[in-house]
C-alpha cells in the first residue's frame, strides 16, 4: 500500500547540497511556467483593454500555460524531477516517492518562485495587476473545488503514468508533453468557470502580489485532494500490483 511507504526524511537530507539544487530548480521551473502562464493573461487583458472573458482568452491560457509547463517540467526533470506543483509533491509524498521533508524544500521554492514570478510580471509591465484566481459568476465554491479536484486528478494521474511509473520505459520520453498537454486541456474545460488552477502555487503569488484571497482555499484544498486520491489510486493499483504480479503478455 502506498501511503505505507511514506518517510520523513531526516534533517541532513534536507540540507544535503542535492536535495538544496533540486528546490532551486523547482523555484526556477515555477518562475518560468508562472511568468508565461500569468503573464499571458495580463498581456491578453492589456490587448482587450480589461474586457470580459472570451472564448480566445480561454485559448490562449491554455495554450500558454500548456506550452510554459511543458518547458517547466522539461527543464526541470532531471534534477528535481519537474514537479512544478505543490499538487504533484503531495502525491509523489503519499506514494512514497518523496521524503516529507525534501517535499516541504520543494513547497518553500514552488511559493517563492510563483511569488517572485509576479513580482517581475507587475514591474515588466508598468505596474498592472496579476490577477488572483476566482469564481465566475454563478459558480459555487463547491463546484469550484469539485473543478479542482477533478482536473488535478488528471494532472497528478498523467504524472504518475508517464513520469513515475518504473514500468513506464520509453514513455516517460514524452512525460513534460503529456503532462503539458493535460493542464492546456483542463483550462479549456474549466477555465471559464474558476480559472483552472490545478496548482497551488500557480493560485499562491497572483494572490499574494495583489493581495485578494476570496475563496482561496478552494485553490489549495481540490488540488491536494484531487492529486492525493490519483496517487493512491495510480501506485496502490497499477505500481503495487505490478511489483507482486507479472502482468499477462501476448505474442502478436
Amino acid at each position: 500500500m502506498p501511503i505505507l511507504r511514506i518517510t520523513i526524511g531526516t534533517p541532513e537530507e534536507a540540507r544535503h547540497p542535492s536535495a538544496l539544487k533540486a528546490a532551486l530548480a523547482e523555484f526556477i521551473s515555477v518562475l518560468i511556467f508562472v511568468f508565461a502562464g500569468q503573464g499571458s493573461g495580463m498581456a491578453f487583458n492589456k490587448l482587450t483593454d480589461d474586457g470580459s472573458a472570451t472564448p480566445a482568452g480561454v485559448v490562449s491560457a491554455s495554450l500558454a500555460h500548456g506550452f510554459g509547463l511543458y518547458v517547466a517540467v522539461a527543464v526541470g526533470a532531471n534534477i528535481s524531477g519537474g514537479h512544478v506543483n505543490p499538487a504533484v509533491t503531495f502525491g509523489a509524498f503519499l506514494g512514497g516517492n518523496i521524503t516529507l521533508l525534501r517535499g516541504i524544500l520543494y513547497w518553500i521554492a514552488q511559493l517563492l518562485g510563483s511569488v517572485v514570478a509576479c513580482l517581475l510580471l507587475k514591474f515588466a509591465t508598468g505596474g498592472l495587476e496579476t490577477t488572483a484566481f476566482s469564481l465566475s459568476s454563478s459558480v459555487t465554491v463547491w463546484n469550484a473545488l469539485v473543478f479542482e479536484i477533478v482536473m488535478t486528478f488528471g494532472l497528478v494521474y498523467t504524472v504518475y503514468a508517464t513520469a513515475i511509473d518504473p514500468k513506464k520505459g520509453n514513455l516517460g520520453i514524452i512525460a513534460p508533453l503529456a503532462i503539458g498537454l493535460i493542464v492546456g486541456a483542463n483550462i479549456l474545460a474549466g477555465g471559464a468557470f474558476d480559472g483552472a488552477s490545478m496548482n497551488p502555487a500557480v493560485s499562491f503569488g497572483p494572490a499574494v502580489v495583489s493581495w485578494t484571497w476570496d475563496n482561496h482555499w478552494v485553490y489549495w484544498i481540490g488540488p491536494l485532494l484531487g492529486g492525493g486520491i490519483a496517487a493512491l489510486v495510480y501506485d496502490g493499483i497499477f505500481i503495487g500490483f505490478g511489483t507482486h504480479e507479472q502482468l499477462p503478455t501476448t505474442d502478436y
